[in-house]
């Protein structure tokens, strides 16, 4: 897995996002109010909304287009919606966040 240093935690505001432009689309990474980090892909299922410009709440994030809430753990449309998007492996070590984009890059060869 290749990990990529992408900031600072206090980079993104307690229930905030940051959006990562990669050669395979674009990625979101969530910072709960719990100061848990989370990284998806930054399209909703539905139609394609930003996900990265949602509201984050626990750990979910609703689309700022139609509202759909996306569980930041798993990918997964919540509630009666359907669909799902891919999470990106992330880990904190002393204060920056990775993102491991081996397997995502791997994946688009």
């Amino acid at each position: 897995m290749n990990w990529f240093d992408i900031g600072e935690i206090n980079d993104i505001p307690l229930r905030g996002a940051r959006c990562l432009k990669t050669r395979q689309g674009k990625i979101a990474v969530f910072r709960t109010h719990e100061d848990r980090i989370y990284a998806i892909e930054d399209h909703c299922p539905h139609k394609g909304g930003p996900l990265s410009q949602g509201i984050v709440h626990g750990a979910a994030v609703t689309c700022p287009l139609h509202n759909w809430v996306i569980s930041l753990e798993t990918g997964k449309a919540l509630g009666p919606d359907d669909g799902a998007v891919r999470t990106i492996p992330v880990r904190v070590e002393e204060g920056r966040i990775l993102v491991g984009l081996g397997e995502l890059l791997a994946a688009a060869e």
